[in-house]
């Protein structure tokens, strides 16, 4: 077995569509999220993505218009191409996460919120984002419906084509 074989176990041509289209849209619909719950603070969505490019940028991400927005969506979806793309190894590991993609898909959300609000994001602004009650529910619940099960079911989608 070649060490390429054993890094990302992509056979397929599907198996590059799960990653790609689990990522597209866990990406689209977490930010789309993220932009609502932004908006009822009254935060723009330009905040919003100046916001993710802070973590690389500082503070002068704020002052960095539209390029650091940018920035910050290239990152957003970078990461969510790396959860989808953690989620489908797993799978080829573990059927069950091919084969039960709902249940699995929401309990993946929220194993991805306690690693980003738990480690990254306390990691890299120094505080801690798993207060209040009422936000960390809202990040959970869009954790689980927003990321965790549309990678699920994306890698569940394209596993079931390809291993027809």
């Amino acid at each position: 077995m070649s060490a390429e074989s054993t890094v990302l176990p992509l056979k397929q041509s599907s198996d590059y569509r799960a990653i790609v289209w689990g990522g597209l849209v866990a990406g689209a619909m977490d930010i789309t999220a993220a932009f609502i719950n932004s908006a009822i603070y009254g935060r723009s969505p330009l905040w919003v993505l100046q916001s993710v490019a802070s973590g690389a940028l500082g503070p002068s991400s704020y002052k960095a218009g539209v390029g650091s927005a940018i920035l910050g969506l290239l990152i957003h979806f970078f990461i969510a191409f790396v959860w989808c793309s953690v989620y489908f190894i797993a799978s080829r590991g573990l059927s069950f996460l091919r084969t039960q993609p709902i249940i699995f898909g929401l309990i993946y959300g929220v194993m991805v919120y306690l690693f980003m609000y738990g480690l990254v994001l306390r990691l890299t602004f120094h505080r801690n984002f798993l207060t209040p009650a009422s936000g960390v529910i809202v990040a959970v619940l869009t954790h689980m419906f927003c990321v965790g099960l549309p990678i699920a079911l994306a890698v569940w989608r394209f596993s079931k084509s390809s291993h027809s």
